[in-house]
């Protein structure tokens, strides 16, 4: 599990655990932006194509808009950053329950005002301000999710898109294929394409889980992942006060 300075980029089952319940709610909240405003939240390369096409075709003012998306996905990868990465370097206990805690508070942001009216109507086109502000928000939090599992995995594991695991597996394949020739560990290269097979059936199941979730509960549907990043939060904060308590006895 995620505290002190463990990494994850182990193979125990809580760090599985871990690892497909982010892909799931990854995908399910991919899902949640695609149906309420018609646009995917973390996918930055269709951004990048989509940002010059604004240009040209709508002008500077929607290209700029539009280009806030994946801005705000990079800030929350930016704020993972300082509260994980950075605090790793300097030999600093990791703020995971900050991460947790900025998603669990943003999803409940959204849910609670999304169904007072607050973001317009569920399902209309991406059109008004209030729109870009829900998918800013989407990115932040799928930015801060990707940022804090991809640092403590060690660049095992993104679960917010597919594009980076789809091709660690397509070369694990191919490492596993021709294994005889190039004397490739088979149990460690097994598990881990079967791992990244398990990141892409669960963005997968997310996603339509998502559909139907959204479908009938429209912005209360994102109590699921509230659900999923409130547990992750609290627990790191048991895990941070457990350790803190620890530290006071030894000294």
């Amino acid at each position: 599990m995620l505290h002190g300075n463990e990494s994850i980029a182990h193979y125990k089952k809580s760090n599985i655990a871990i690892w497909m319940l982010m892909a799931f709610q990854g995908g399910f909240l991919n899902i949640g932006g695609l149906m309420a405003c018609h646009r995917f939240v973390s996918h930055v390369t269709g951004y990048g194509t989509t940002v010059p096409y604004e240009m040209a075709t709508e002008g500077i003012f929607e290209a700029a808009r539009m280009g806030l998306v994946p801005s705000f996905f990079l800030a929350g990868a930016m704020v993972s950053g300082y509260l994980v990465d950075i605090r790793l370097k300097l030999h600093k206990r990791p703020r995971y329950y900050v991460s947790f805690g900025l998603i669990f508070c943003a999803l409940v942001f959204i849910c609670m005002t999304g169904d007072k009216g607050f973001f317009g109507d569920f399902g209309e086109p991406l059109s008004n301000k209030r729109d870009y502000f829900l998918l800013t928000l989407l990115a932040f939090i799928c930015g801060v999710q990707n940022g804090t599992i991809t640092t403590v995995s060690k660049s095992v594991i993104r679960t917010t898109h597919l594009s980076g695991i789809t091709t660690d597996l397509g070369i694990g394949l191919m490492r596993f294929i021709f294994r005889g020739k190039i004397g490739t560990d088979v149990q460690n290269e097994g598990r881990a394409n079967l791992m990244r097979i398990g990141i892409i059936a669960f963005f997968l199941i997310g996603s339509f889980a998502g559909f139907y979730a959204f479908s009938f509960y429209r912005f209360n549907g994102f109590i699921l992942p509230i659900f999923t990043s409130g547990v992750l939060c609290f627990t790191m904060i048991y895990f941070a006060v457990t350790a803190s308590r620890h530290s006071q006895k030894m000294n």
